[in-house]
């Protein structure tokens, strides 16, 4: 009887240490689970802060402007759930305010125009919330999009020469050629 007092001891002794060491990795999964998301977010806040600064940089931006442009990324939880499915569409919206905000500084620099990439930037962000609450689902999936529109420029740089209207002895023979057709017909 004392044997099996003591194996049915020792069986509850190793059951409770294999559920503790099973509950302990349950835990660890979940630690790595929350690190690796804060990575992520961090990691997309750091991604826009850095091209902000290079806005900043090269005067396109006005330093007091750049906060307001980073609370996109740092109000994104305030009233969302920490799923990955949220982090995947702070990811992509803040992916395409990064790549609209590149190429229009591209497309600046090549026409040596940023005024006009200047304004619509201000005017970004005076439409942006000011309070944390209002970057809401709504906000991310609807208007956001359409502010990060708002930033793109009309200005693309002209030709210098135009040939279009130039006379040409070539185009005044094409033109006859089909004034003669046209008279066949």
């Amino acid at each position: 009887m004392t044997y099996v007092v003591f194996f049915a001891l020792l069986l509850l002794i190793t059951l409770l240490a294999t559920y503790l060491k099973i509950e302990s990795n349950r835990r660890k999964a979940i630690e790595a689970q929350k690190k690796q998301f804060n990575e992520r977010v961090s990691q997309v806040g750091g991604r826009l802060k850095s091209k902000l600064n290079e806005l900043v940089e090269v005067k396109i931006l006005r330093p007091k402007y750049a906060p307001r442009i980073q609370a996109i990324v740092s109000n994104f939880f305030v009233v969302q759930k920490h799923t990955d499915e949220n982090l995947q569409t702070l990811e992509d919206v803040s992916d395409l305010l990064i790549n609209t905000l590149s190429n229009e500084l591209t497309k600046a620099n090549q026409i040596g125009n940023g005024q006009s990439l200047e304004e619509n930037i201000q005017y970004f962000v005076s439409e942006l919330p000011q309070q944390g609450i209002s970057y809401n689902k709504t906000f991310y999936s609807e208007a956001l999009p359409n502010l990060i529109e708002l930033i793109k420029t009309n200005d693309t740089p002209q030709p210098l020469d135009n040939t279009e209207n130039e006379y040409t002895p070539e185009s005044q023979d094409s033109n006859n050629q089909l004034n003669q057709l046209a008279n066949m017909a």
